[in-house]
């Protein structure tokens, strides 16, 4: 497909900062593996001079352009209005939008304002597009040579409505197939990775190789163009398989999207539990693993123990290694992580305990100096980190996601790890 396309997200709310639009990303991600070329997002609020003002520049330079947004109920929804009339096409009621909008209220026993059925009101011919987690459905047009492709602006309604309805269209309009998978890596960095691949990178022309970098992580797109989806999988599996056996240390998945669903993926696998016992991460570990649908069935325990003194009543620390080694300490580490496979039960135990900052560091234990214990039957071992990066600004943070990331990646070598 050699179409190209804009995203246009409307509402004066992402102008002033109130919102973080994330919409943006997953349009992006969706077209890319269609072979959409994408090449600006623009924010504009809502103002139908304005977004008159963007459609014309969009729609001259693109074949498609997608909005976000301005598909509501209130006076300042108008987004459907101005690309209806861009289109010259005018506004009729949908009626099977109106008993949808109409039933969405009902099933909630709430009463329903007329304006909702603004809602309704859809450009003539347009191909409308189902609501099933909200009261905006929303449309597809085409004329003048162009698409124009209008989604509600909440994530949870534009997001499935995207990637059940539109996606499908768009790919029905392909005249080859894209197909991407993502290769994830923890605890190299990206320019170390781009440096050993560049030569292959810069040589190959189908597929294709990109690195993206995210904090303490790598992701490596490897992107085929052809006819069939099974061409484009066969193009890819040597480029994927050499980079397996070539980074088998610090690949943790493909297609995975995070060390929280790898660790819990790994440890469904095996069929073992984990437990965490937090420090300096304050309870980041538990939230990440939990962040994962299902991982009930293989973490059930995290215990933040942030006081010395819970750290001896909930996890039996020994009073006298804090004394003579400290809280943070590989020794404490090693006693964490003992002391929460034991007070849980679990298979693993993992911990952490460090220096955070902004203050607190000294020469011998600086900011950033973290250890993270892991405790099993077959793997028992303190991993030493150094995370202080001497940031003016959002440092601590830093510190904690990163090792919360560690301790994941601890968790996924014990689960891989287990004898036969």
């Amino acid at each position: 497909m050699s179409e190209s396309a804009e995203i246009l997200c409307i509402g004066t709310e992402i102008l002033l900062g109130n919102i973080v639009n994330t919409n943006s990303q997953v349009l992006s991600r969706g077209l890319a593996e269609l072979g959409v070329n994408v090449y600006r997002h623009t924010a504009v609020g809502d103002n139908p001079e304005r977004l008159r003002e963007a459609l014309d520049e969009a729609f001259a330079r693109n074949d498609i352009v997608i909005t976000t947004g301005g598909l509501g109920p209130t006076y300042d929804d108008l987004s459907k209005e101005t690309i209806a009339d861009w289109f010259g096409l005018p506004l009729e009621m949908h009626e099977p939008s109106a008993r949808a909008i109409e039933a969405y209220f009902g099933g909630m026993k709430r009463p329903m304002c007329q304006s909702n059925l603004k809602q309704a009101m859809m450009p003539r011919g347009c191909t409308v597009l189902e609501n099933r987690n909200g009261t905006a459905p929303g449309a597809i047009i085409e004329g003048k040579g162009k698409t124009a492709i209008m989604l509600p602006g909440p994530p949870r309604e534009m997001t499935p409505m995207f990637e059940r309805q539109v996606l499908p269209y768009l790919a029905k309009r392909a005249d080859h197939v894209l197909r991407s998978h993502c290769i994830y890596f923890f605890g190299i960095g990206e320019s170390t990775l781009e440096s050993q691949l560049r030569g292959e990178m810069q040589a190959m022309k189908n597929p294709t190789l990109a690195p993206y970098a995210k904090d303490g992580e790598v992701m490596l797109r490897v992107t085929a163009s052809a006819l069939t989806e099974a061409e484009a999988e066969r193009l890819m599996e040597p480029v994927i398989a050499s980079l397996r056996e070539r980074y088998p240390r610090y690949i943790y998945g493909v297609d995975v999207d995070n060390l929280q669903t790898a660790a819990v993926r790994a440890l469904k696998d095996a069929g073992l539990t984990a437990a965490a016992a937090e420090s300096c991460t304050g309870g980041y570990i538990a939230k990440r693993l939990t962040d994962v649908p299902g991982s009930s069935e293989v973490f059930g325990c995290g215990a933040v123990t942030y006081a010395n003194g819970a750290k001896e009543r909930l996890l039996g620390v020994q009073g006298s290694t804090l004394a003579r080694y400290g809280a943070v300490s590989p020794q404490t580490a090693r006693e964490m992580a003992d002391g929460v496979r034991r007070l849980s039960g679990a298979d693993i135990g993992v911990s952490t305990t460090g220096v955070a900052g902004p203050d607190g560091g000294t020469d011998e234990k600086p900011v950033g100096l973290v250890y993270v214990g892991i405790s099993s039957e077959w793997l028992n071992d303190v991993v030493e980190l150094r995370l202080g990066r001497g940031f003016d600004y959002g440092e601590r943070e830093f510190i904690r996601y990163l090792a919360s990331s560690h301790a994941l990646a601890q968790i996924l070598r014990a689960a891989q790890s287990r004898p036969e």
